[in-house]
């Protein structure tokens, strides 16, 4: 089964607005069993996440780890800069700039679009590389506070 891609654009163009969103999107995901992955562009933004993770909304709990060189991650959301060093989830939730290697072994792959023009262009560029590789993905406009659908 080929690679489901869905753009989430976000219609606040401030660039904080992402993480949050991402926080939702896995954590609903991990309250269905998926296994998620976060694939951010370095570590100081795998800190950010791991650290909102564990604030984003009063009483949540989304058990996760970020992965490092030499470990076996046993949390079902990881987060990684690495690609190379990711493991095998369902959903890969790409907040990183370009569109990582091996994105096409997940099911699902959710890029997360603030409004900001940065944001929007380097979306604009790995829509056309997903539909280069022959994926066609979808999009869904979604408000700054919306939860993940």
């Amino acid at each position: 089964m080929p690679t489901r891609v869905t753009f989430y654009v976000i219609d606040a163009a401030d660039p904080g607005a992402r993480l949050p969103f991402a926080c939702r999107l896995a954590e609903k995901a991990w309250k269905l069993g998926h296994r998620i992955h976060a694939h951010v562009d370095d570590t100081a933004e795998a800190t950010r996440l791991d650290d909102l993770l564990w604030t984003f909304r009063q009483g949540s709990f989304v058990p996760h780890e970020i992965v490092a060189t030499g470990t076996t991650p046993a949390a079902p959301v990881t987060i990684g800069a690495d690609a190379a060093l990711a493991p095998p989830a369902d959903l890969l939730i790409n907040l990183a700039g370009d569109v990582p290697d091996g994105f096409d072994r997940y099911a699902r792959v959710a890029e997360i679009v603030d409004g900001s023009d940065a944001s929007r262009q380097a979306g604009r560029e790995r829509h056309r590389r997903y539909k280069a590789a022959g994926v066609v993905p979808e999009t869904h406009a979604v408000a700054a506070n919306a939860g993940a659908e």
